[in-house]
């Protein structure tokens, strides 16, 4: 059995979707499960919508998902040549013909047979005519498909899937301009690189007869394919701009997790028992195509925002600690170096959906002065609290600045205060954070720093003096 070789071939005409990345990931994990290889093709030969820009946004984007190739990225565009020379070998076979319609007669065709009652393709005009020297008249070239019988292939999603020939016209594989189309160099690339599946989304399912008989008639053997069902949105349409974001890189900037959208997008159409959370490298482990459906999967945002959720809460702090430092860079904080960021995160990771929420939430760490809320002040930080902050910078002074130090002074500030923990929490949580919504005291205070609090609790027993 030949080694498995799967690979994804973006077109770099805008930014990698949701629908993109899904089938990035599957070929991805079918590959690594397989120990085969997975190779990265950028399809740029539409030279008009091709642009550096949205290759770099589709090879970031990959980057962040953690979908490494093992091959490429390939650029079609640095193989016009290979290319130029299956066209001329077809157009040598007499299995591909110069036709010289014009745009107009082209129309003019359709319509007629639109008028009929028939399907608008092409009706072979140029098919059998003889061979002729190139005068300057502009020409494109047509595959010549075959016109009886059936094009059959066993898809291994979908099973087996069959085309009556008749329906197949003769497709334009290299346009008057001299470059070639879509579904010609795919069927070269992918068969230059050994492909043994592929493995795609089903928009391309008509394409394929079209494909198996370019393969045939190039004398490349014929890989197996695979269509996975298109992502729908929850009003069962397929998945656009107005279902909200479906750019990979939006859903970093909204504040997603790679692992988070990786673990739900495997979810969009496979399936593994009543599991939902699953790692790379569980993944890697279980995925099979036998678990992917025939039917289309729904986007559902609550349940991605969930899993986001499960992945800030259950993820390592410090590496959170460093993703967090892009976030608060968008809302122009730069932290400073003397706050452990980890312990930031310790402090939020319960309250936070997503990165932007966690940086929100974490701004008041690194604003100075501190922003009190204005009701949270006017009851919190007033001279009945004078005393509470006074004993509480004295203890904090003296005290070890971990969490069993912090936790003994301010039992002691209780007992010489005689008050409740509410008493002195609530205004301590106020005079460190700026509001009352904040996370737990010793969190607070271990993040902040000594000295940090210090000045904290000194600047709201001079607003307590003041009035």
């Amino acid at each position: 059995m030949s080694q498995t070789r799967v690979r994804f071939a973006p077109s770099p005409t805008g930014y990698l979707h949701i629908g993109g990345a899904r089938t990035a990931l599957f070929n991805y994990l079918l590959a690594r499960k397989e120990q085969g290889t997975f190779i990265l093709r950028i399809e740029d030969t539409d030279v008009q919508r091709s642009t550096q820009q949205s290759v770099d946004a589709i090879l970031d984007a990959m980057a962040w998902l953690g979908l490494s190739c093992d091959e490429g990225p390939f650029y079609q565009s640095e193989r016009f040549d290979l290319y130029q020379r299956k066209i001329q070998q077809l157009l040598d076979t007499g299995k591909a013909y110069k036709c010289y319609c014009t745009p107009e007669e082209l129309d003019a065709k359709r319509e007629a047979a639109r008028q009929r009652g028939d399907k608008p393709c092409y009706d072979g005009t140029c098919r059998d005519l003889p061979p002729r020297a190139d005068d300057g008249t502009p020409y494109v070239v047509r595959f010549k498909s075959q016109q009886q019988g059936r094009t059959s292939f066993v898809d291994r999603i979908k099973g087996r899937i069959t085309f009556d020939n008749s329906e197949l016209d003769d497709m334009i594989i290299q346009r008057s301009d001299g470059t070639p189309t879509y579904n010609f160099v795919v069927v070269v690339d992918d068969a230059e690189m050994g492909l043994t599946l592929v493995l795609r989304g089903d928009d391309h399912v008509n394409n394929t007869p079209r494909q198996i008989q370019i393969y045939t008639a190039l004398g490349y053997p014929v890989p197996e394919f695979a269509h996975v069902p298109m992502i729908l949105g929850a009003d069962k349409k397929r998945l656009s701009k107005r279902h909200g974001a479906t750019s990979v890189m939006a859903y970093r900037d909204m504040g997603y997790l790679p692992e988070a959208l990786v673990n739900y997008l495997v979810r969009l159409g496979w399936s593994y028992g009543d599991e939902e959370i699953f790692s790379m490298d569980e993944l890697v482990e279980k995925f099979s195509l036998d678990n992917v459906g025939r039917s289309a999967g729904v986007f559902n945002p609550e349940k991605l925002l969930w899993l986001n959720e499960h992945y800030i809460k259950t993820g390592d702090a410090r590496r959170l600690g460093e993703l967090l430092r892009f976030y608060l860079a968008r809302i122009d904080i730069v932290p400073a170096e003397d706050i452990d960021l980890a312990l930031v995160v310790k402090s939020l990771q319960d309250r936070s959906r997503t990165m932007v929420e966690m940086a929100q939430k974490a701004a008041f760490y690194f604003t100075e002065p501190v922003v009190h809320d204005a009701k949270a002040r006017a009851k919190f930080i007033t001279a009945e609290q004078e005393e509470i902050f006074a004993v509480l910078h004295e203890e904090l002074s003296g005290a070890t600045f971990d969490s069993d130090g912090v936790e003994a002074a301010f039992k002691r500030v209780l007992e010489r205060t005689g008050l409740k923990f509410g008493k002195v929490g609530q205004p301590t949580r106020v005079a460190l954070s700026g509001g009352t919504s904040a996370p737990g005291i010793y969190e607070i205070m271990l993040a902040l720093g000594r000295e940090r609090c210090l000045q904290r609790i000194k600047a709201a027993r001079e607003l307590c003096a003041n009035g």
